[in-house]
């Protein structure tokens, strides 16, 4: 299941008008990050940014003067997200002007089935907030402290992190993969001959012996014989 954890940065608050300057984004693949990121800046043309957005960001004027216009990254950002969720806090706000600028271009709009809001989802799990981005760090102990100002890759890489605990920390997936080997098994895809060897590279020589005591595993056959020939554990044979 691919995933798009994305933050956007904007001239202004209102979609009507202000333009999208710039979008971050990570890919997750059943909920790990694949190391494949999405960062653009853009010309949002007549539009200058707020003075209040300006101090959110730092994002200037002249920085996106000579950076293409959003119809020339369009194609990229939705190569990018393919057929993946589009995840990010405050999705309204940020889809708001998504789709404000597909709409500008003649696009279909990227429909509500096909968004997550971590926001929301922070919302019910943690009702008695706060449920900001740098609030949900602190919860979660991730380290925002590098983040002075709004940034839209950096803010995406701290919601992927808040994300994966959110909806259960790294243990979340339980794909058949190894973990830590970069082969095709890490993305829940079919094994190689490589992934096959480096898992049989970390087979035991000799398997662990048995640690159950005499006296568990008497007291164990007296429990499974109160149970009866019907009892599950009368189906096992004890090893050994």
């Amino acid at each position: 299941m691919r995933e798009i954890i994305f933050d956007t940065e904007t001239t202004g608050l209102d979609n009507r008008a202000d333009r999208i300057i710039e979008i971050g984004g990570i890919e997750l693949f059943n909920h790990f990050p694949t190391g494949n990121t999405l960062h653009i800046y853009i010309n949002p043309g007549d539009q200058k940014v707020h003075p209040d957005a300006l101090a959110v960001h730092g994002i200037t004027d002249e920085f996106l003067k000579d950076k293409k216009p959003f119809a020339e990254v369009a194609e990229e950002i939705l190569a990018f997200f393919g057929d993946g969720k589009w995840i990010a806090h405050n999705a309204t706000f940020d889809m708001g002007f998504i789709n404000a600028e597909f709409a500008r271009l003649g696009l279909p709009p990227i429909l509500p089935d096909k968004v997550v809001d971590t926001l929301s989802m922070a919302r019910r799990k943690h009702p008695m907030g706060p449920n900001s981005l740098d609030a949900l760090c602190r919860r979660y102990g991730i380290d925002n402290s590098h983040r002075t100002k709004h940034g839209a890759l950096l803010d995406s890489e701290l919601l992927a992190e808040v994300y994966i605990e959110m909806i259960g920390g790294r243990q979340a997936a339980f794909g058949l993969s190894i973990s830590g080997q970069p082969g095709q098994a890490a993305r829940g895809e079919m094994a190689t001959e490589d992934d096959m060897a480096f898992a049989a590279a970390l087979e035991r020589p000799r398997p662990l012996g048995s640690r159950l005591s005499q006296s568990e595993a008497q007291a164990h056959e007296a429990l499974v014989a109160k149970l009866g020939e019907k009892g599950i554990w009368a189906k096992y044979a004890r090893p050994n």
